[in-house]
C-alpha cells in the first residue's frame, strides 16, 4: 500500500508518527522534557552526564532537541553514533572533528584529543560537548579513555561537556568496580521511563495535528491497547499508530478503534 493513498484518505497534509520532526515540532511529555532539562544543564556545567532508557524510549531525540537549542559560535557538537569503531576509531573522530590529524600512536591519541578539546575551549572559544550514542556497547578501554579524557587539567576545571546515551545496561556496568574511577565523575544520571496514559494521549493527538487532523480520530479504546503494547514508548507507538492507520484504511473505516488497533499489535507483535 503506497504512503500517498494512506494519506489521502486520511487527509493528512504530511503522513503522523515520522521520525524526522524539526525539533521545535517535537511532543514534550514530561521525561522528555526532563532529560532536555538534564542534557542542558550538563553541557552547561561542562559535566559528565548519562541518559539510559530502553530502546524507543526516546533517549536521541532528547539529545537532538537538546543541542538543537545551542549557540554555534559558543558550542562544537561531536556525536559519536557507534562504539564498534573501538577506542582508537573513538579517539580519531573527535581530534578531526576539532580540525587536526590524528596522532599515529594509540598510545598519545588521548592526551591529542584532550589538548584538542581544551584548546577549542580556550583559544576558540567553543565549548566542545563529545555525545557517545549506544554508549552501553563501549568497551572497557573505551571506558577508561573517556576517564581519561574527563580527568585532563581536572584542577582548572574540565574545558568539555560528555554524555554517554545508553540502554539500561549502562548504568549497570557503571557500578562495576573496574568503572568505579569514572562512575565518580558523573555528574547527570537520567533514565527515560515510557510515558503515562495521558501522554500518551497528548502525543498521538499532537502527531495527527501536526499531520492536518484536529478531530477525534483514534478512538479512546485504541488508544489504550496502544499505550498498554508500547509500554508508552514513542517509537512503539509510531509504529503501531501508523499499523492502525493502516488495518482502519484496509477495512474503509472512518476512524481507528480497537479493531485496528488490535490488529495493529498483532501485526507488529507487540502484545
Amino acid at each position: 500500500m503506497s504512503v500517498q493513498r494512506l494519506q489521502s484518505h486520511w487527509g493528512f497534509t504530511t503522513m503522523p508518527f515520522g521520525r524526522g520532526l524539526a525539533p521545535s515540532m517535537l511532543h514534550r511529555h514530561g521525561g522528555h522534557s526532563e532529560a532536555v532539562a538534564r542534557i542542558a544543564w550538563c553541557i552547561d556545567q561542562h559535566a559528565l552526564g548519562v541518559i539510559t532508557g530502553e530502546v524507543g524510549a526516546g533517549k536521541t531525540v532528547a539529545v537532538r532537541a537538546a543541542t538543537a537549542a545551542l549557540d554555534t559560535s559558543r558550542h562544537v557538537v561531536i556525536y559519536l553514533p557507534n562504539p564498534s569503531v573501538g577506542v582508537r576509531g573513538m579517539l580519531h573522530h573527535i581530534v578531526t572533528a576539532l580540525g587536526q590529524v590524528p596522532n599515529f600512536h594509540t598510545a598519545t591519541l588521548v592526551p591529542q584529543a584532550a589538548d584538542a578539546l581544551a584548546a577549542e575551549h580556550a583559544e576558540r572559544g567553543r565549548s566542545p560537548v563529545v555525545i557517545i550514542d549506544e554508549a552501553h556497547l563501549l568497551d572497557n578501554t573505551q571506558m577508561e579513555a573517556v576517564r581519561m579524557l574527563t580527568n585532563h587539567n581536572m584542577d582548572s576545571g574540565a574545558p568539555f561537556a560528555a554524555l554517554l546515551i545508553g540502554q539500561p545496561t549502562l548504568r549497570q556496568r557503571l557500578r562495576l568496580g573496574v568503572l568505579a574511577a569514572l562512575d565518580q565523575r558523573i555528574s547527570v544520571r537520567y533514565t527515560l521511563t515510557g510515558m503515562n496514559p495521558a501522554e500518551t494521549t497528548d502525543y498521538i493527538t499532537h502527531h495527527l495535528k501536526i499531520a492536518g487532523r484536529t478531530d477525534t480520530l483514534f478512538s479512546t479504546d485504541a488508544i489504550t491497547l496502544i499505550h498498554n503494547a508500547s509500554r508508552g514508548y514513542p517509537r512503539a507507538i509510531n509504529n503501531l499508530a501508523v499499523n492502525a492507520l493502516t488495518a482502519a484504511f484496509a477495512r474503509n473505516s472512518s476512524i481507528v478503534d480497537d479493531k485496528a488497533a488490535r490488529t495493529a499489535i498483532s501485526e507488529t507483535g507487540a502484545d
